[in-house]
């Protein structure tokens, strides 16, 4: 059985419940308006829309973040 939340999260396990209440939400310095916030807290990223706040965060493990960035920098999400 996993024992941290790291363990249990890689094992299939349930999304941490974080508290986003005092974290530091960073834009995007190239973004219009903040659309996009990430903040990284207790091992985990997440990432919110800044327009939107109070819409839950999504939350990704370091590993899932890595890959969603690599793919992002390699087109992987452009629908244009």
């Amino acid at each position: 059985m996993a024992d941290s939340i790291t363990e249990q999260r890689l094992a299939g396990g349930p999304r941490p419940e974080l508290d986003l209440t005092h974290a530091e939400w960073q834009s995007s310095s190239q973004g219009v308006g903040g659309d996009v916030q990430v903040a990284f807290i207790e091992g985990y990223i997440a990432m919110r829309n800044g327009r939107s706040p109070e819409i839950p965060a999504l939350i990704f493990t370091p590993a899932e973040w890595r890959g969603f960035v690599l793919g992002a920098r390699e087109g992987e999400f452009d629908l244009t």
